[in-house]
């Protein structure tokens, strides 16, 4: 029955992703890695018996969800020196191999890279497309862009370590289009490049352009002539700006907007998209003061600011109808990977979304962003057969999500890959990849 090529997911509570209303009792007929239909229980009467059926006993059934603004390749460091000088290559590839089961285990079957260090995106995405490791479907990153003196140049110059894995450096409009072109033939799937700084370096401070429209204008002309998909750090108002005129596809975080940026995004919201990140600070200051970021700290660099400013500027861009993503920047140590779900309740408790609204911006939105030919982020028929079955209810309470119990069933693409449900085979994503739980015990008892 464990992944059979077609099987009858019965007694849903169907939230279908699209906005319409819930259906209390349906069904989900799978074929191969595709739905084949979706509707109340009645409209399924012609499934012969030879189709396994899984009762799901009434539980909450949505899409499966895509986490925009991640970071596979980041191991919940606490400084810019873990990522480009404490962990090897090597070392960093284990290390996301882990967090992208993790990150399937918790319902989330499609992700969107903003970072990666050396060319571990690449890998890690060829390995889940291959079958060698589970993982969700990933647009894969390639190593940041940034010009000299930009956010994460974080090394004097004396030291002579340069940028081996975790940017690239590149000044003049040349520079950009080489080290993109450089990104192209990793086998990236899509750039970020650095448009302004934030209060981590004293040579990138809170909005200051670290390039010039010149620079960014040539960065999204040659990142789209190489079918690349072109995001960007922007924070400031100014920055955001510069992204728009020179064509961005994603924004970054966005936390200062005024009239002009605002209406650049407003005229361009049918193409773009806005990932606030805004756990980075969420989690600052729930976290922070264990890695020497007290909330006094935090509110001297701006922090507490650049919240308030956040919340306002989302509600702005909601009113406006731009598609806002939740994406928490999960990978640092006060965003650690496996707790991506805590930023639908920013969405909820900060940004004054309804749990609706969140899973919504979280399975539909968040799916066109990863577009996937346009087969993920709803329940509907022909699209990927990725889904979730939560024992409790999300649009009542946002925060059951973060329990991975509650997660009690994640499909992706027709495969089973975590099920505690009592009516199916038990399957753990704990378990060695492509085997049930239960035959892996087999396997290793048989072995002793």
């Amino acid at each position: 029955m464990l992944n059979a090529e077609s099987m009858l997911l019965v007694h849903c509570r169907i939230f279908d992703g699209t906005g319409e209303e819930e259906i209390p009792d349906g069904a989900i007929w799978v074929e191969g890695d595709e739905i084949r239909r979706v509707g109340s229980m009645d409209r399924f009467e012609d499934v012969g018996d030879d189709v396994p059926r899984i009762d799901v006993g009434g539980r909450f059934v949505m899409p499966g969800m895509t986490e925009a603004h991640s970071h596979l390749s980041y191991f919940n460091a606490s400084s810019l020196q873990d990522l480009d000088m404490n962990c090897t290559a090597e070392a960093t590839t284990i290390y996301a191999i882990t967090n992208a089961r993790t990150m399937l285990r918790c319902g989330y079957t499609s992700a969107h890279s903003f970072g990666s260090l050396h060319a571990v995106d690449v890998a890690v995405r060829n390995a889940i497309n291959s079958g060698v490791a589970p993982g969700p479907r990933y647009v894969a990153c390639g190593r940041d862009v940034l010009g000299t003196g930009g956010m994460i140049d974080w090394n004097p110059d004396h030291l002579q370590l340069g940028m081996d894995g975790l940017a690239l450096l590149a000044d003049n409009p040349w520079e950009v289009r080489k080290v993109i072109r450089s990104v192209r033939k990793s086998g990236a799937d899509t750039v970020k490049v650095y448009l302004d700084g934030e209060g981590m370096i004293e040579s990138d401070l809170p909005g200051e352009l670290s390039y010039t429209q010149e620079e960014a204008d040539a960065a999204a002309d040659e990142g789209h002539r190489r079918n690349l998909r072109m995001i960007c750090h922007a924070r400031s108002a100014d920055a955001v700006t510069m992204a728009m005129k020179a064509g961005f596809d994603v924004i970054g975080h966005a936390n200062y907007l005024n009239d002009e940026a605002l209406d650049r995004m407003r005229e361009q919201r049918h193409r773009i998209f806005v990932t606030p990140a805004i756990h980075w600070q969420v989690g600052l200051y729930e976290n922070g003061a264990e890695y020497g970021f007290s909330q006094d700290v935090l509110d001297s660099m701006g922090y507490k600011d650049e919240m308030v400013e956040t919340i306002a500027s989302v509600a702005k861009m909601k009113a406006a109808g731009i598609r806002v993503l939740p994406g928490g920047d999960f990978g640092l140590a006060w965003t650690p990977h496996g707790t991506y779900a805590k930023d639908l309740q920013n969405f909820v408790d900060l940004f004054g979304y309804t749990p609706r609204e969140a899973l919504i911006a979280a399975t539909r939105d968040a799916g066109a962003m990863v577009d996937f030919g346009g087969k993920v982020g709803t329940l509907e028929a022909g699209r990927f057969a990725d889904i979730v079955v939560v024992d409790g209810d999300p649009l009542t309470d946002i925060t059951v999500l973060q329990d991975q119990d509650r997660i009690v069933t994640v499909i992706k693409g027709g495969k089973i890959y975590h099920n505690t449900l009592p009516s199916g085979p038990r399957f753990d994503l704990s378990a060695q990849a492509g085997i049930s739980a239960a035959e892996e015990d087999r396997v290793l008892s048989a072995g002793r």
